[in-house]
């Protein structure tokens, strides 16, 4: 019988992956976003040189801040304004994932961050699913939306909205995202009951900068399938000097019930909720089979690939295949595609992938 290969980042870009939590105006190519820059107009960039930019994007990304973090996204953001721009960042953010063998992924974006220029929120969003389309077509990768509103506006209804009326045209779900503090999810409580009452799928961030009561507005006032981030959980576990842990009530909760959560590790390094990979939550979840998902986040901001996070958890955590393949199959059944895909997806593509280099199905 032959011994399966090393999980290297090599080899980690040949399986089958699965992406929950991809941000849309965090993952732009450094040189895109100079040449749309010049093509509308756009004079704000700090250096319109591509590998000095993208250094300067991973600056402020490791600044430890998740506002500092955030203030980077004002540069892509500023030239995703014109059809052009967003269906160009859009296709390339498909031929990107593709090549780096992700088969299913859910990429969020917020519409009302594309409005400067006069563009409807119908128009924001029919640029972005036309890249999609594009930039997946002819590979194996099936890549859906998430509408995203800003938990500190006011618009969140309009683009739950907006969710429901494109569902069955690329968009598969519905978010908030922004600053925890001060924005909590239940202010938003209209949006996610009009989600509710149309049968739709959303996730939340909440558990990233703020502790448990975020997740517990999230979860038991909002009513989320999924968390994105969640890793403040960890707040609601205690462990011994004998290593077991002790799970609160809410802890328990999101483990009895599978709320599946989707962790960006380098990116919470980046923002400060752990000093290091190795320190972080995820691996105490994954040792406690929390429904852990891993994902990117924003992959110019910290310089990732959802293949280079799995890699770094193989450095961190001495990961081998079969934990890889059980958080792609989390990843998947966490999905907010229809059951029987999610698990012709499974049956038919992740597993028969990772028999490849794992030696069994």
């Amino acid at each position: 019988m032959s011994v399966p290969s090393p999980p290297t980042l090599e080899a980690i870009r040949r399986v089958p992956k699965v992406l929950l939590h991809d941000h849309l105006d965090g993952g732009l190519r450094p040189a895109t976003v100079v040449e749309l820059a010049d093509e509308v107009g756009y004079g704000g960039l700090p250096t319109t040189d591509a590998d000095k930019l993208a250094t300067w994007f991973r600056g402020g990304a490791h600044s430890g801040s998740l506002v500092r973090y955030l203030e980077t996204f004002s540069h892509t953001v500023g030239v995703m304004q014109t059809p052009g721009a967003l269906a160009r960042v859009a296709r390339e953010c498909a031929e990107d994932l593709a090549a780096d063998g992700v088969v299913y992924a859910e990429v969020r974006f917020a519409p009302e961050l594309h409005v400067e220029r006069g563009l409807a929120l119908d128009a924001v969003i029919e640029a972005v699913i036309d890249g999609f389309r594009a930039g997946s077509a002819g590979t194996g990768l099936k890549i859906r939306a998430l509408l995203t509103a800003m938990r500190h506006a006011a618009r969140s209804l309009e683009i739950a909205e907006a969710a429901v009326r494109w569902r069955d045209r690329g968009v598969v779900g519905f978010d908030i995202a922004g600053a925890e503090a001060g924005y909590p999810p239940t202010r938003h409580l209209d949006a996610f009951q009009y989600m509710q009452r149309a049968n739709g799928h959303y996730t939340i961030h909440a558990g990233e900068a703020f502790g448990l009561p975020s997740i517990w507005e999230a979860l038991q006032w909002c009513n989320a399938d999924r968390l994105g981030h969640g890793v403040r959980v960890t707040d609601d576990i205690t462990v011994d000097t004998d290593a077991n842990a002790i799970l609160g009530q809410l802890a328990n909760y999101v483990r009895d019930v599978r709320v599946p959560l989707e962790m960006c590790p380098t990116s919470n390094v980046d923002t400060g909720v752990c000093a290091s990979i190795a320190e972080h939550p995820i691996g105490l979840l994954r040792r406690l089979h929390f429904r852990v998902t891993v994902n990117t986040d924003n992959r110019l901001m910290s310089g990732v690939t959802l293949s280079s996070e799995f890699a770094a958890l193989v450095d961190a955590f001495g990961y081998g295949w079969p934990d890889i393949r059980w958080l792609t199959v989390n990843a998947m059944k966490s999905a907010f595609i229809p059951f029987d895909q999610r698990l012709t997806l499974i049956n038919d593509v992740i597993k028969p992938g990772f028999a490849s280099v794992c030696g069994d199905g």
